[in-house]
């Protein structure tokens, strides 16, 4: 367990030197009036060149008449032609902005904007922690080809709207032709390889909405091994591992472990997302990130033990993202500890589940001695994503979790967990945020959470907890900055009981000091006198 909480930490403190560009902020007032569709990617990749060539389509709805559309894209590449609804338009492309002014106004709804470009791609300096393409080779020589984009967006290699507020209701198409001995890896199934002398195109089509990070491929000299899941709700999905030809051996293993996380996963969030679809992992030269129904694999079948067998920690918090980030998606990077802390939260769920209790709060102990809490989680609102990037997001963010479950006991808090996840409204193309959050928990528990919620989420204070020495060996215990009353265990000489404790306080009797919270269930700071 210390070398999963030292993995944790290390892809935490990486990801903080930033990315030179980020995604989202506030949405232009171009893009505002933009519904995006659906995204066709068609590129020629040349690997001896390292650049891409070809074009993408985007189905957008208008909601008002326009006479500029305001597409994102990294202006490393070169655009030769943009067409709108099938006709030539003249365009703007700078500050990785592609700017269409149209010739005659565009009236409100449907309409299709094809921009043909190539060029070298942003290449990654360290991925995934900064993004770009990755032009690798494996250790027998064969080309080994990813991409990284969850900071900057899709915008780092196809045009598009760049902003979370906005996924393609009905899906992505990827058309990615490559040499004929290797294998393109990609979101959704797979529709068909066509051979055409000495390349293969290869078609992947996902019908889910989905974030423009996650719309992107793998292409390495790939084995596909593949078998039958069943989820927790009885659909029969493909599992399917896109391994490296070299690591065949290691593949079935692999995914015994992989399958012990998803049931894992299924109990606390409920069916697997895309089970129409397929679960897969792809072997990537960089170490992981969660990709809809592809997630990259990179952590080279490094294993810790959990319960005695066998445990992939990076893959089990990467595949968690297919519930929160993938399935639950927030509409503001703001609100991006939706991501991340719960998907945390579900890593030390895997622990409770396969090592028991003991070892969960255990874990939270240990993992609050490494909260920064030098800013807000939530820091307002339109906020770009490297600026809402903070390594709290991931541990605080679960330790909140963990501090709702305990005041709102686990037989209220788990199936509500549950039924937050799996509810249309907050699924699929309909997008949250930390308000979402809190108003559910509140409903479901019968309790007003908001005051928590700002403590843990919008400040960087901890809970205070008074105790007061009080004559005949009486104790007054009291919250000095929250409003609403609190369940926190007390541990006196007569033993631990759970009491409820406000702003006014309750007395206790003993004859020892009072241990506030022996368990750690809140962040807190204990003033005595």
């Amino acid at each position: 367990m210390r070398k999963l909480l030292i993995v944790i930490i290390l892809l935490i403190v990486s990801k903080l030197h930033a990315q030179e560009l980020t995604s989202g902020g506030k949405l232009k007032p171009e893009q505002a009036i933009m519904d995006v569709r659906h995204y066709t990617i068609a590129l020629n990749l040349d690997f001896k060149q390292k650049t891409i060539d070809g074009y993408t389509t985007i189905d957008v709805i208008m909601t008002q008449p326009t006479h500029v559309l305001l597409f994102d894209l990294l202006d490393s590449l070169n655009i030769s032609q943009v067409l709108v609804n099938n006709k030539q338009q003249p365009f703007e492309y700078k500050n990785n902005l592609i700017r269409i002014n149209l010739a005659n106004e565009l009236p409100a709804g449907k309409a299709s904007v094809k921009v043909i470009y190539g060029g070298k791609p942003h290449v990654a300096r360290r991925p995934p922690w900064d993004d770009g393409f990755i032009w690798s080779r494996d250790s027998t020589g064969h080309p080994w080809m990813a991409i990284t984009a969850e900071g900057t967006g899709g915008k780092l290699y196809f045009p598009c709207k760049d902003h979370p507020s906005d996924e393609p209701n009905e899906g992505a198409d990827l058309i990615i032709t490559v040499p004929k001995d290797l294998v393109v890896a990609g979101p959704g199934l797979l529709q068909k390889v066509t051979k055409h002398g000495e390349t293969a195109t290869f078609h992947w089509k996902t019908n889910y909405s989905i974030n423009n990070y996650s719309i992107l491929f793998n292409v390495g000299d790939f084995a596909v091994v593949s078998r039958k899941y069943t989820t927790i709700d009885g659909h029969i999905t493909p599992l399917q591992f896109y391994v490296l030809k070299e690591h065949l051996s290691k593949a079935e293993h692999h995914l015994d472990v992989f399958e012990k996380t998803i049931h894992e996963q299924e109990k606390y969030f409920g069916e697997y997302p895309w089970a129409k679809e397929k679960i897969a992992i792809c072997e990537t030269p960089h170490l992981g990130m969660e990709h809809q129904t592809m997630n990259a694999y990179g952590n080279k079948f490094q294993y810790t033990k959990v319960g005695g067998e066998d445990y992939d920690g990076l893959m089990h918090h990467e595949f968690g993202h297919e519930w929160w980030g993938n399935k639950v998606t927030a509409k503001d990077w703001a609100d991006y500890w939706i991501h991340e802390g719960i998907c945390t939260y579900g890593d030390a769920l895997y622990i409770r589940e396969f090592e028991g209790k003991d070892a969960y709060i255990k874990f939270f102990k240990r993992s609050a001695l490494s909260f920064g809490n030098k800013v807000p989680i939530v820091m307002g609102k339109d906020i770009d994503e490297e600026a809402a990037y903070n390594g709290d997001i991931y541990g605080k963010g679960a330790f909140f979790m963990h501090t709702i479950c305990y005041v709102m006991t686990d037989s209220l808090f788990f199936p509500a967990l549950k039924k937050f996840v799996t509810s249309p409204q907050y699924t699929y193309d309909n997008l949250v945020n930390t308000d979402d959050i809190e108003q559910f928990f509140s409903k479901e528990s019968g309790k007003d959470l908001k005051p928590l919620f700002d403590l843990y989420l919008r400040t960087v204070n901890k809970l205070e907890v008074h105790i007061k020495q009080q004559p005949r060996d009486k104790y007054l215990i009291q919250l000095d900055n929250i409003s609403i009353p609190l369940p926190i265990d007390v541990t006196t000489d007569a033993g631990t009981k759970r009491i409820m404790v406000d702003s006014k306080g309750i007395r206790v009797d003993s004859k020892t000091m009072p241990v506030i919270d022996a368990d750690s269930y809140y962040l807190k700071k204990v003033i005595m006198e």
